[in-house]
């Protein structure tokens, strides 16, 4: 890769409409006293500098200093977008049709938590999203910070990177170093999971909109490569797809049998502690003896090493409930996966309090 040599082509004026979105950016985050208005700040401040270093994707690939295996996967992006667009129904906009460099291999630290004697999670207001789960930080002092701050108040805490984010279509994401290290068949997931986002965002509906965004990235990357006829690579996108589905229905029954413990000691947090512990441990004999050997793409060392808290069960929950659902949908639906984006976005859209409801209405 040659990309960090690479002339940067912002113009002055470029960068003047880029301190002003930055400016604001910052001003609605001032409406929001004290530290969100500083977080959301840093975040407008990051953004600015994303957008300042973007760099058409075309013009990198025609770039003869750009390598070969750069070039192929740029390639794919730029097939994925139009495959999204054009096949899918969805909203790409100008996502992902430049790239920008970032100065660390992880982009951001994602924080989440939770009650360790209630399967609750600890949640964030935003402007525009409401509240979430979770807290992207582009300062990683201060995610540990702020991760040692609620441990020490008894959460459950996980801290785990990220290569990529949206801005739900509010700015023209660039494709980012961070995640064009991952495979053409992650590239091909990742944009169009990313465009998903820029399509349909229910607020206050965190895990809804990543799953049903994992289930569009998942199959509609395996349609990609079938239009290709890369058909090898089209399998290998259905077997991640197949481990996650695996993996999140024991998410999902987990979830359901410590949330039931709980609720049966409803006074007693000692008991609830106790039960969550043994519940942890059977967990973990399940996912070595009985999930691991059925896992094609993911290592079983996995199961071995994979956290097991509150906070970490709920952040998997949130990118892979549902998904069985989904694809029920999209069976009954002849496997058109344009057709059943639009029928999960139009019942969503009418059931804003509970769209998991609204789509498994549909399926029964």
């Amino acid at each position: 890769m040659r990309l960090e040599g690479a002339p940067r082509r912002s113009s002055l004026s470029l960068k003047r409409v880029l301190l002003l979105v930055a400016i604001v950016i910052a001003g609605v985050a001032l409406i929001v006293v004290g530290p969100t208005a500083c977080y959301l700040s840093r975040g407008a401040w990051e953004e600015a500098r994303i957008l300042s270093r973007r760099r058409p994707i075309p013009a990198m690939i025609a770039d003869p200093r750009t390598s070969a295996e750069v070039k192929a996967k740029l390639t794919i992006v730029e097939a994925a977008r139009q495959y999204a667009r054009d096949s899918l129904g969805l909203n790409t906009g100008e996502s992902f049709t430049t790239y920008s460099h970032v100065e660390h291999d992880t982009l951001v630290l994602v924080l989440s938590a939770a009650y360790r004697d209630r399967l609750v999670p600890y949640t964030w207001w935003f402007p525009v999203v409401g509240r979430v789960p979770y807290k992207g930080f582009f300062d990683f002092g201060a995610a540990r910070r702020a991760a040692a701050d609620l441990e020490s108040q008894g959460f459950d805490v996980y801290l785990r990177p990220s290569s990529a984010f949206s801005t739900l279509g509010f700015f023209n994401d660039p494709l980012l170093n961070t995640t064009l290290s991952a495979d053409s068949l992650e590239l091909a997931n990742t944009v169009i999971h990313e465009v998903t986002h820029n399509t349909y965002y229910a607020p206050g509906s965190v895990p809804f909109n990543e799953s049903f965004a994992s289930f569009v990235g998942a199959r509609g990357a395996a349609a990609l490569f079938r239009s290709r006829k890369d058909f090898a690579s089209a399998a290998r996108v259905d077997a991640r797809w197949a481990d996650d589905k695996l993996l999140g229905a024991f998410w999902s029954g987990l979830s359901h049998t410590l949330d039931s413990a709980f609720r049966a000691h409803p006074n007693d947090r000692a008991a609830r502690l106790a039960a969550r512990s043994e519940i942890y441990a059977a967990a973990r004999r399940i996912l070595v003896d009985s999930i691991a050997p059925r896992l094609t793409t993911i290592s079983p060392v996995y199961a071995q090493r994979v956290k097991l808290d509150n906070a970490a069960l709920l952040a998997r929950r949130i990118y892979g409930s549902g998904l069985d659902t989904f694809d029920l949908l999209w069976a009954r639906n002849n496997y058109d996966l344009r057709l059943t984006i639009r029928q999960i976005i139009a019942v969503a859209k009418r059931d804003r309090k509970d769209p998991f409801a609204a789509v498994r209405a549909i399926v029964r």
